[in-house]
């Protein structure tokens, strides 16, 4: 990758992931927990969001080892769902959020690629990052919707079973991230990821 979008593409994938956390403390501030407000995490400034994994280490491995695709994640905004108004309505759209932050950003990023697209005299440059805003952002909503903890997709699932299956599916929280890294041993995720990350480009004309 050539280094300025290299360089550029950290930003968009930093900017992806803070907006997908943002929104979750947004959506729980409008259910009533104020614990992300009262922590500062409700902010577009990288530096309260940075996860030494996630937004660090874990790119900079992929940059190292020449990845066609940057990925990374930023630190979960804390969210208490005792403050919620409506408990599992609110444990539904706090969960939702993100994933739909990160499908609105690649809708907005098709949409200004294809106005530009057409366009004399654009930089190739801006044309590329704006494909991999809609790459990066189409991965992290997708990937966010399985439903395994502490994936996204597992607090949305658990927010609409019945009580006592909510209550035997919550004890997996615990083995969630075991389970999640065999299950990316065994492939099946990125084959789901790619096949349907695939469809949605395609409906955004990519």
């Amino acid at each position: 990758m050539p280094p300025e979008f290299l360089a550029l593409s950290l930003i968009i994938l930093l900017f992806s992931v803070i907006v997908h956390e943002v929104m979750h403390g947004l959506a729980a501030l409008r259910y009533g927990d104020e614990t992300a407000l009262r922590m500062g995490r409700l902010t577009l400034n990288p530096l309260p969001h940075i996860d030494p994994v996630g937004t660090i280490l874990f790119p900079a491995l992929l940059i190292l080892t020449g990845s066609p695709i940057l990925f990374g994640w930023a630190k979960p905004v804390p969210v208490n769902p005792l403050n919620f108004s409506n408990l599992r309505r609110g444990e539904l759209v706090v969960s939702s959020a993100g994933i739909l932050a990160n499908f609105g950003l690649a809708c907005i990023a098709a949409v200004l690629f294809h106005i530009l697209n057409v366009m004399p005299q654009i930089p190739t440059l801006l044309l590329q990052l704006l494909r991999y805003s809609v790459t990066i952002n189409l991965i992290l909503g997708v990937f966010n919707l399985f439903p395994i903890p502490p994936l996204d997709g597992s607090k949305v699932l658990l927010s609409q079973l019945p009580y006592n299956l909510a209550k035997g599916y919550a004890k997996l929280e615990t083995y969630g991230f075991i389970i999640l890294l065999l299950l990316l041993i065994t492939g099946l995720p990125q084959l789901i990821l790619g096949l349907v990350v695939g469809i949605l480009s395609s409906i955004l004309g990519f």
